[in-house]
């Protein structure tokens, strides 16, 4: 219960992140021009240009894979990590690599994209129950691991540990 507290205080602390830059890269990809003045304003939503999609989708993958690489690796911890008094360590229980820290990083991803692939891939009537189901694998996988690791701790060979006060 403890990983599961960290790891949704660590997913409320990114999506935060994540709000941020979206608003910081908003003047790059938003709308060119304001409406003429006097003009009627449009009711109808704005889509981003394939560019700026791109640039969104770049930013929402390498902003937390910096913030948890970097927090992850060579002993530090997140808030969320700290809160719960938590520590991530190799196998050997030395300090993460920076190397280790991204492959769980991009471990972490294996549920949402499994989700996103049977969503788009999954006739309407079971996709969503079945999308909800694989955007858990990562974390169900402990309860049929041995040593009750999420699936990217596994992966990555790496383990979290609670921190002695």
């Amino acid at each position: 219960m403890r990983r599961l507290g960290a790891t949704l205080y660590e997913a409320f602390i990114v999506a935060t992140l994540l709000v941020a830059v979206g608003f910081a890269l908003l003047p790059f990809v938003g709308p060119a021009a304001a409406p003429p003045s006097g003009a009627e304003p449009a009711r109808s939503l704005y889509a981003l240009p394939p560019a700026g999609r791109a640039l969104m989708t770049v930013a929402a993958l390498a902003v937390p894979a910096a913030y948890c690489v970097a927090l992850w690796s060579r002993g530090r911890r997140t808030l969320a990590m700290r809160t719960w008094r938590l520590a991530l360590v190799s196998d050997s229980g030395q300090a993460v690599s920076g190397a280790r820290a991204l492959i769980r990083y991009l471990a972490c991803l294996i549920g949402p994209a499994l989700s996103i692939a049977a969503f788009a891939v999954l006739p309407p009537a079971v996709r969503e129950a079945c999308a909800l189901v694989l955007l858990a694998t990562n974390y169900v996988w402990s309860l049929i691991d041995p040593d009750r690791r999420f699936l990217q701790d596994r992966i990555a060979g790496t383990r979290l540990v609670r921190e002695r006060p």
